[in-house]
C-alpha cells in the first residue's frame, strides 16, 4: 500500500522527518479509514487533531517518526489548555491509530503513544425520557410539524397539503427513532426499500458500514405507512416540479428519490434538518434542554431493560460490538435493577413477605393482586 504513495519532494513517505511526509502518510491513513467505512464524524475529528498535532510536531522541530515520553507530555499539556478531557481522549485516540498504521506500514519503529496513559474520563450516564415524555415528543410532532414553514418553501404545492406532509414526516421519525433505537446518522440514511411494514422490520447500516435488522411496532409501522401513502408523495412531487423548471444534471443530483425522509423542497433530509426538526419539537413538547435525536436512543434501550428484555438483545438491535458498551443502561434502568434485586436477594424476599404479613395481606390475596394485569394504552409494542 505504501509503495503507491508520493510527496511534494518525491520522497517516500518515512524516509525522514520531513513534514511533508508525515502529512502524506496522515492523508493515507485518513484515505484508510474512510475505505474501511469509519464515519464522517470519526474521519473529521481524526484529521482536525492530526493536523494540529502534526503542525506542533513541525513548530516544534520534532521527528515525527519517533517522538520522545517528554515531547509527548509536553504535547498533552498544550492540549490540557483550554480543552476538556473528552477532547483530549479523543485526539490521543487520533494519534495512537494514526501510529499503528504508520507502524504496520514500516514508516515508523513502533507506536510512541503505546505507554502513554490517557486521561480517565467521568462515567456520564446518558439522558433518557419517560414513557410520558415520549408521548408527548410523538404529540408535538403531529401538532406542530409545519410550524414556522416560510411561505414561499412550499414550492409552489398547497400549504395546507404540505404542512400536514410534514407532521405526518415529523412523527414518522420520531416513531421510527424510538421504536428501533437508531443513531441519527442512521435514521438520515434510511431508504423506502429497507423498510419492511408486514413484518415490522427495518435494515439498517450502522457504523463501518455494518448492517442490522432492528424491528417496529405497530405505532412505527402505523406511522410510516401513513406517511408513505399521505405525505412522502407530496414532498416527492415538489422536487420533480422544480426539477422539471431547472432540468440539468445538478438538479437530478439534488433529488433523492430513494431516501425514505424528504425535507419541505423534497430533497433529503439530512442529520442536521432531523436535529433542527426534533429541537423544535423539543420546545413544543416543554421537554428539557438537552434533548437529542441520541436521546431517543437511550430511551428506546432503557425502556426495553425496563420491560425486562434480554441485555444482549438490546445490544443486537442497538448494534453495539462489545456488550459492556449496552451495560451502561443496567445502571439508568433502576426499575430493572429492583427487580432482579427483589426476585434474586433473599433478604429481599424475606423482607418483602414481612411487609405484606404487616399489612395484613395473604399469600393467596398478594397472587392474585400480582394476576391483575394494568391497563395499556395501545403503545407498549413500539
Amino acid at each position: 500500500m505504501a509503495a503507491g504513495w508520493s510527496t511534494t519532494n518525491g520522497a517516500k513517505p518515512g524516509t525522514g522527518a520531513d513534514p511533508s511526509t508525515a502529512r502524506a502518510a496522515a492523508e493515507h491513513f485518513l484515505q484508510a479509514l474512510e475505505a474501511r467505512g469509519s464515519s464522517a464524524n470519526t474521519i473529521r475529528s481524526y484529521r482536525t487533531g492530526l493536523g494540529k498535532y502534526l503542525a506542533w510536531v513541525e513548530e516544534s522541530g520534532h521527528d515525527w517518526r519517533a517522538p520522545s515520553r517528554g515531547e509527548l507530555r509536553s504535547y498533552l499539556a498544550i492540549l490540557g489548555d483550554g480543552h476538556g478531557k473528552r477532547t483530549i481522549a479523543q485526539r490521543l485516540a487520533a494519534l495512537r491509530s494514526f501510529y499503528r498504521f504508520t507502524t504496520r506500514q514500516g514508516l515508523t519503529p513502533g507506536n510512541p503513544l503505546a505507554a502513554l496513559a490517557t486521561p480517565r474520563q467521568p462515567r456520564r450516564l446518558p439522558e433518557v425520557l419517560t414513557i410520558a415524555e415520549t408521548e408527548r415528543l410523538i404529540d408535538a410532532a403531529a401538532d406542530q410539524g409545519h410550524a414556522g414553514r416560510p411561505q414561499d418553501a412550499v414550492g409552489g404545492a398547497p400549504r395546507e397539503g404540505v404542512e400536514v406532509a410534514l407532521a405526518l414526516r415529523d412523527v414518522a421519525i420520531i416513531e421510527t427513532a424510538y421504536a428501533a433505537g437508531l443513531r441519527i446518522s442512521e435514521l438520515a440514511s434510511l431508504t423506502v426499500g429497507a423498510v419492511d411494514l408486514k413484518r415490522g422490520e427495518v435494515r439498517v447500516t450502522g457504523k463501518g458500514r455494518k448492517q442490522r435488522a432492528s424491528l417496529l411496532g405497530r405505532p412505527a409501522r402505523a406511522a410510516v405507512a401513513r406517511y408513505l401513502d399521505e405525505g412522502r408523495p407530496v414532498l416527492a412531487a415538489l422536487a420533480a416540479a422544480r426539477n422539471a423548471r431547472s432540468a440539468g444534471p445538478v438538479a437530478a443530483e439534488r433529488s433523492a428519490p430513494d431516501l425514505l425522509f424528504l425535507n419541505h423542497l423534497g430533497d433529503g433530509l439530512g442529520v442536521r434538518g432531523m436535529r433542527y426538526r426534533l429541537e423544535r419539537l423539543r420546545v413544543a413538547a416543554r421537554l428539557p434542554e438537552g434533548v437529542s435525536p441520541h436521546t431517543l436512543r437511550h430511551s428506546f434501550a432503557t425502556h426495553l431493560l425496563d420491560g425486562g428484555a434480554d441485555l444482549r438483545v438490546v445490544q443486537e438491535l442497538l448494534g453495539h460490538e462489545s456488550l459492556a458498551t449496552t451495560q451502561i443502561y443496567t445502571h439508568v434502568s433502576p426499575a430493572r435493577l429492583r427487580a432482579a434485586y427483589t426476585a434474586s436477594h433473599p433478604r429481599a424476599s424475606a423482607a418483602a413477605t414481612i411487609e405484606r404479613e404487616c399489612r395484613g395481606a395473604t399469600p393467596a390475596a398478594d397472587a392474585a393482586s400480582q394476576d391483575t394485569e394494568p391497563p395499556r394504552d395501545g403503545r407498549g409494542d413500539r
